[in-house]
């Protein structure tokens, strides 16, 4: 029985994207072209090797904007205002969902390594708005990405997050690490699992998950 589980967790934390709407919806892809462009423009290199150091910086750092940030001193908000001005067309709404995030006991927040305003707008596609309390973002975590520990630590005392009463829903694996280390349930959301100590749980499917738990 999955419910006995999560019966003592009162705080609900969500990732965003790729969590809160299905891969195959492939918003990100948008966001991707724009990251690349940015730092093409930025440091006057080729499409290749913009590519190259997105994939260095995400690896290394967390985030491209993390690496531009750590390597070149870039404006954080001229960055994320770029590359989340984005077509919101893709998302379709959901209902079901967002009537499973709003009957979990408790309080519901997002927590993404993107922006607040750009995660308002991808909730508010999806009719999820009305099911979170609260949206935090990379800002909030004064830039620190996820997988950081000190970005969680921040965010969540923000949030008021007791950790040890708390899920965490998320797409990339190793950004669970850090809340399981805090004592928190995890629950890894993407298409295919990853055998980690620091998983709980894996589903390629948030609703039917949340079913069960509610």
């Amino acid at each position: 029985m999955m419910k006995p589980l999560f019966s003592h967790i009162e705080h609900w934390v969500f990732d965003l994207d790729n969590t809160l709407y299905p891969p195959a919806m492939r918003l990100f892809d948008q966001i991707e072209r724009k990251m690349a462009g940015f730092v093409m423009r930025t440091l006057r290199v080729e499409e290749a090797e913009a590519n190259r150091l997105r994939d260095h910086w995400w690896r290394t750092h967390g985030t491209t904007l993390a690496g531009l940030m750590r390597d070149h001193e870039i404006d954080p908000e001229a960055y994320l205002h770029e590359v989340h001005d984005i077509s919101f067309d893709a998302l379709e709404p959901d209902p079901y969902l967002a009537g499973l995030i709003a009957d979990l006991p408790g309080r519901k927040i997002v927590y993404t390594n993107g922006s607040a305003p750009y995660a308002a707008r991808v909730l508010e596609a999806r009719g999820l708005a009305q099911a979170f309390d609260a949206i935090y973002g990379v800002e909030h975590a004064d830039y620190a990405p996820k997988p950081e520990a000190r970005a969680f630590e921040t965010v969540f005392g923000k949030a008021g997050t007791v950790t040890a009463r708390a899920a965490m829903f998320e797409d990339d694996a190793r950004n669970l690490a850090a809340p399981h280390a805090m004592g928190m349930r995890t629950v890894h959301v993407a298409p295919e699992p990853e055998d980690h100590p620091h998983i709980h749980h894996h589903t390629d499917d948030l609703a039917a998950f949340l079913a069960r738990l509610v």
